[in-house]
């Protein structure tokens, strides 16, 4: 027997984790739930928005499941509502049976290395960030204008994303919903070489196989490898022929020497691959400025990558770290530092002795760490609402102190609901329409607001890139 009314459900950030637990919850008939879907911008749909390459729209097909999901008749958007500012943890447990996190892992980790707060070297995460419009990184500067070469520090799909935006020729950019800000930095570029450096071998390296290939199609870059680095140590070698390597890691290092036979046909930039270097020093030129990096050459040891003591330098005048996200703690919530994670228990909030906070979750990144891809989220997420479900069947559940939701939510006056993000949507499709683009970002918090106000906008067009 269903219950005789739904279950309130608050869940905390709207990108692909917190929209398949919606999702889920949604469809589950006994018990029902009602589901309201926090997010502190007022645009959905977390890293599929702000964080996937602009020149990956396939990727970015996966909203048109979410906003099946968003005509539910008990789902709720309430962008523009931060936690720990606007609502507390405490009005979110006054007003819900359960709550789910899936804020994601909001910052980046560092290297820990002299120098690196040096003007010129930055997280990709900000780069990411800023060329996909976000709203808090959208007045960010990277001077790609008198940079000849840019360091990329990392061997994943973010390393590869971000030299890969660096080396777009004009006419694969000014497709894209690449900020406008970005475009004109971009195009105005005098980068000549790319250089992603990776701390282990080619063999283990973490990029995905289509990711890796693309870059050998780019207009205007040629692909280098040097015949050495793809010459195995054996340890790696057997690692790549064992059981433990993945298929992905074998295809990889055929994609690299594959790169390492070709002729450099002279285009304008090229993408360098350089492996078993790690960074040890950010190094200081004029006025405070980075002027290249101090590297150490490294050795497969037992599987990881161990310094030999032999160091070089890397002249580089920009250089982006891209080793990894990392979540960050929020308003009391139970929190592992080490990990940068919520402390949980398959997905069930438990606090420092291990003990389950009743009707807390976690889902995504800020449950498990940064990895796997979107589609991981979703049976990630299913753990989670399972755990959940199990719990309100159960009676395990709080009962709220209150079931006004609509006082909540008016507490935050700039509050943005689903015909606000519509209209949000609308307006940049039509300023993209006309330049044969996907759409025209929006990328300052003042704009979003007004142009999510009564499902109209207000606001003029964002300037086209021309």
């Amino acid at each position: 027997m269903a219950t005789s009314r739904p279950f309130r459900v608050a869940v905390i950030g709207s990108g692909p984790a917190g929209f398949y637990a919606t999702t889920q919850l949604l469809a589950s008939a006994d018990p029902e739930f009602e589901v309201d879907l926090y997010d502190r911008l007022p645009t959905p749909f977390g890293l599929v928005r702000a964080g996937v390459a602009p020149d990956h729209p396939k990727i970015k097909a996966v909203t048109k499941a979410f906003d099946k999901t968003a005509t539910h008749e008990r789902f709720r958007f309430a962008g523009g509502v931060e936690l720990g500012t606007d609502v507390s943890r405490e009005d979110l447990r006054a007003h819900y049976h359960a709550v789910i996190y899936a804020v994601g892992s909001a910052t980046d980790r560092r290297l820990g290395i002299p120098g690196e707060d040096l003007d010129g070297s930055h997280a990709a995460t900000e780069f990411v960030a800023w060329y996909n419009g976000h709203p808090d990184y959208s007045g960010l500067e990277f001077d790609l204008l008198n940079a000849k070469r840019v360091a990329v520090v990392g061997n994943g799909n973010v390393a590869i994303d971000v030299a890969r935006m660096i080396a777009l020729a004009e006419g694969e950019l000014t497709t894209t919903d690449t900020a406008d800000h970005a475009i004109e930095v971009l195009r105005a570029a005098r980068v000549e070489e790319v250089v992603i450096l990776g701390r282990r071998g080619p063999g283990q390296a973490a990029f995905t196989n289509p990711e890796l290939r693309e870059m050998g199609e780019l207009e205007r870059a040629d692909v280098v490898v040097d015949p050495a680095d793809i010459e195995l140590d054996p340890e790696s070698q057997a690692w790549l022929e064992s059981e433990q390597a993945h298929r992905t890691n074998r295809i990889n290092v055929e994609i690299l020497r594959e790169y390492a036979a070709r002729e450099p046909e002279g285009k304008p930039t090229r993408v360098r691959f350089d492996f078993l270097v790690s960074p040890v020093e950010v190094l200081e030129g004029a006025r405070g400025r980075m002027r290249g990096l101090k590297l150490e050459r490294n050795e497969i040891v037992d599987g990881r990558a161990k310094g030999t003591g032999e160091y070089t330098e890397l002249e580089c005048q920009l250089v982006f770290r891209s080793i990894g996200y990392s979540g960050v703690p929020l308003a009391g919530i139970p929190f592992d530092e080490r990990r940068g994670l919520i402390r949980n228990e398959g997905g069930r909030v438990v606090d420092q002795n291990s003990d389950v906070c009743p009707g807390e979750y976690a889902t995504g990144w800020i449950k498990r760490g940064p990895s796997g891809v979107i589609g991981t989220n979703k049976k990630d997420s299913l753990d989670t609402v399972s755990k959940l479900i199990e719990d309100a069947k159960a009676g395990r559940l709080p009962e709220p102190a209150s079931d006004d939701i609509d006082a909540l939510i008016a507490q935050t006056p700039h509050a943005v609901d689903w015909q606000g993000w519509e209209a949000i949507d609308r307006l940049e499709r039509e300023a993209g329409e006309p330049q044969g683009r996907p759409r025209v970002k929006l990328v300052e918090w003042d704009e979003l607001r007004r142009s999510s106000s009564s499902g109209t906008s207000c606001a003029a067009p964002p300037t086209a890139a021309r």
